[in-house]
């Protein structure tokens, strides 16, 4: 089972400039996934707010650790692979930031579309960048490729 604490673990092993920029995992359940990212030192740009690549890396990974829990409880070998982003910023990134995807039944409909068939399947996902204050300061789209591995 993927849980937060796995979640982080493995950011820190396997994508350690997220870990180091401070992106972690905080929820994990079968309709969304939470990561967060505070700005520092590190993760900062000239103009004292978050830099764009970072916000991307929380908000891609809470995309892809929502698509790795559902590849998982399905059994199967699947490959995920990102194949498109666009991303809208609509005010400085200061403080903590709040990513959020909420595609979970989403992803079961392709995933099992992709397993009936054995064709590969895409999914545009959507992760949504608040501030402590509520408001949106990011809002980023992934397309994910899924294909099921023969």
């Amino acid at each position: 089972m993927i849980t937060p604490k796995k979640l982080n673990a493995y950011t820190m092993f396997k994508l350690p400039s997220a870990y180091f920029c401070g992106v972690r995992t905080k929820e994990i359940n079968s309709e969304k996934c939470i990561v967060g990212v505070k700005l520092n030192w590190i993760n900062k740009n000239p103009f004292k707010s978050m830099f764009w690549a970072v916000q991307g890396m929380a908000a891609e990974f809470s995309t892809g650790a929502l698509m790795m829990s559902k590849i998982q409880e399905s059994g199967k070998k699947v490959s995920m692979l990102v194949t498109s982003n666009k991303a809208t910023f609509t005010k400085k990134a200061v403080g903590k930031i709040v990513f959020t995807c909420n595609d979970g039944k989403a992803i079961d409909a392709i995933l099992k579309k992709a397993i009936e068939t054995g064709e590969g399947q895409t999914l545009w996902m959507q992760s949504v960048g608040v501030n402590e204050e509520g408001i949106v300061v990011s809002t980023f789209n992934f397309e994910w490729s899924v294909k099921v591995k023969s």
